[in-house]
């Protein structure tokens, strides 16, 4: 008990005498733990950030009606969202596609869920304002459209068609066009229905512009346009925005089209893809910043130790004149570099949360969530890094020669 308690004031008296040096290698590992627990911090969070980041532009998964079902229902809609983690939805829009003419031209109706398709589609550009569900006479042109007829926010069209209406023949938003297209193909062999046809009037409430097939569509909500063709709640297609990488999101799909028969669910490869480029790009610059930020700080207390070993080579020859063996040397400078790295690791935890915090925010917009186990591993991590930097010194500590060292040599 004595022997360790002399061993403890003998340590901390020694870090106190020479308390510049010290404190400058404390700074040195105290900003190398920042970057570690910074970096690691935003290293595990950068797949929830840059997840919510992609959706914003658009949909990264589709559900289609599959087998001999040639559209989805109500229920399948509702069965399917279920099916997802409800934290992990940021939209769930379905599609029903119409052909109609518009003062004597075929154009596209889509109905959708337009609060739904809000979410997945926040990088859409309306002029004037997008239409929220339960807007009878309100819809949303593409870009297109208003072009070629010369409409503006506030203008009316007068949109016709039979009542009981086929699925378009209109590409789809998403990858999956094709496959819409030859279920339109299979619908038209429904047998024939009587020929009311639907005249109504709306007013343009937003004017759609995407660089994409949206701009050819007319966006309204799908329960008005069931009501108008006097039909069912029935879709073509659900776009889904979801919270997952890849591998997640291949584990969503596959346990959709599993569990839910009648529904077929793809990820939209472009958006999946592209994140997980960038995502394995991000987290391969932060494992190199961190390792080079390592190396530095091993460089740095190293540099430091190897100081506090010159200065007290009359010391160390002196200890082992009095019998002191080398590994009570070793143990004393491995202790005052474990010591360096534990303050300086508990400087780095929080300086590294705050770190983190401010990329975070200034990158993304969202603050990160603090990682307890960070404390611990940062901790260790540092000991461990100033530990294996007090090798070199060490070496050069033991190999002192006491009668060398005394007579001043």
């Amino acid at each position: 008990m004595k022997r360790n308690r002399m061993f403890f004031k003998m340590l901390f008296s020694s870090l106190f005498r020479r308390r510049s040096r010290f404190l400058v290698a404390i700074l040195a590992v105290a900003i190398g733990a920042t970057i570690l627990s910074g970096l690691v911090t935003i290293y595990y969070d950068i797949p929830r950030q840059l997840g919510k980041e992609f959706r914003s532009y658009g949909a990264n998964m589709v559900l289609l009606p599959a087998g001999e079902k040639e559209k989805l229902s109500k229920s399948d809609v509702e069965t399917a969202r279920k099916s997802i983690p409800e934290g992990q939805i940021v939209g769930m829009a379905p599609y029903r596609y119409q052909t109609t003419n518009v003062h004597e031209h075929p154009y596209v109706l889509a109905g959708t869920d337009m609060e739904e398709a809000k979410k997945n589609s926040p990088f859409w550009y309306i002029d004037g304002e997008w239409v929220g569900n339960g807007h009878d006479d309100l819809v949303m042109v593409g870009k297109e459209i208003a072009k070629t007829m010369n409409l503006g926010v506030g203008d009316e069209i007068e949109v016709t068609g039979p009542k009981y209406g086929k699925t378009t023949e209109a590409t789809s938003i998403t990858d999956d066009s094709k496959e819409v297209a030859r279920r339109h193909e299979a619908s038209q062999k429904e047998e024939p229905v009587a020929d009311d046809t639907y005249t109504r009037r709306f007013t343009i409430g937003g004017i759609v512009t995407t660089g994409g097939e949206e701009e050819n569509f007319i966006f309204m909500d799908i329960n008005v346009l069931n009501e108008m063709l006097e039909d069912q709640y029935r879709v073509d297609i659900v776009e889904c925005s979801i919270e997952a990488d890849r591998e997640h999101l291949d584990r969503v799909a596959e346990d959709i089209q599993k569990n839910l028969d009648g529904i077929s669910a793809r990820p939209v490869l472009r958006v999946t893809q592209s994140q997980d480029v960038v995502l394995g790009k991000l987290q391969a610059l932060v494992y190199i910043v961190t390792v080079v930020v390592l190396i530095l700080t091993m460089i740095s207390v190293t540099t430091t130790m190897m100081a506090v070993v010159t200065e007290r080579r009359r010391e160390i020859g002196l200890k082992k004149a009095l019998g002191a063996l080398n590994r009570e040397i070793v143990k004393e400078f491995v202790s005052e570099g474990a010591m360096l790295g534990f303050f300086g690791g508990v400087f780095g935890v929080i300086l590294g949360f705050l770190f983190a915090q401010n990329v975070s925010l200034s990158v993304f917009g969202r603050a990160v969530a603090f990682q307890w186990g960070l404390i611990p591993i940062t901790i260790v991590v540092s000991m461990v890094i100033t530990a294996i930097a007090c090798v070199i010194p060490v070496r050069s500590a033991v190999r002192i020669e006491p009668a060398l060292v005394l007579r001043g040599e």
